[in-house]
């Protein structure tokens, strides 16, 4: 059966720059970070989340800073070097690198919630979006100090701003990114409903279960 993307000869840059995009996302730098100023395994501290918002119950905000420009780095490092390859390669970096976070290989899939390395590449692939979805963010967090709101309203209205700052291929990727971030936000949600989601600078439990995690 003939491929209807045409050869691998034509193809193959496309499932390389994937993989690799992936594999940029998927490093757990809150986790290494952690690590190695000898604070333990962060997934048995706070929420259980590998974010910046969790190192940042730690009581670290150095490391906290740290991580949150490494995750946004990362998405924008892998779609600012396939870009260089095309507008389509950026696009498939950009949603190969937020998939890498949120669903890690070397951590049996079990990620973050996909905020820091979203904003990186939306900020990587049409700037303008990026700053107005960072403004979302800073504004939500400071008037409701909820991470887990913020980072959703953030990458959700990108596709927003998209509409009518980018194109339609990035719009699209715009909405794809939205839907990752807001599914993996689901715990938060029923607990922002309830009333009970934690608050920035709010510190939590040594033993997080897994099934509850925060930004």
């Amino acid at each position: 059966m003939p491929d209807p993307l045409g050869g691998f000869a034509y193809t193959w840059p496309f499932y390389a720059c994937a993989l690799i995009a992936y594999l940029v996302g998927s490093v757990p730098f809150g986790l290494l970070l952690t690590r190695i100023s000898g604070g333990g395994d962060l997934r048995q501290l706070g929420s259980g989340n590998i974010g910046a918002t969790n190192v940042l119950r730690t009581g670290k905000k150095g490391l906290a800073a740290a991580t949150l420009a490494l995750d946004g780095a990362k998405g924008a490092v892998a779609v600012l070097a396939a870009k260089n390859f095309g507008p389509d390669l950026a696009v498939i970096a950009a949603g190969s690198a937020v998939i890498g976070h949120v669903f890690p290989v070397w951590l049996k899939f079990r990620g973050g919630k996909g905020v820091a390395t979203a904003l990186g590449c939306v900020l990587a692939i049409a700037w303008p979006v990026g700053l107005c979805a960072c403004a979302t963010w800073l504004v939500v967090a400071l008037l409701s100090r909820y991470s887990s709101l913020a980072g959703m309203l953030a990458v959700g209205s990108a596709p927003v701003f998209a509409w009518y700052l980018a194109d339609p291929q990035r719009t699209e990727l715009m909405i794809f990114l939205a839907v990752i971030v807001v599914l993996r936000h689901h715990s938060n949600i029923r607990r922002l409903l309830k009333g009970e989601e934690s608050r920035i600078g709010e510190k939590q439990g040594a033993s997080p279960n897994n099934s509850e995690r925060s930004e």
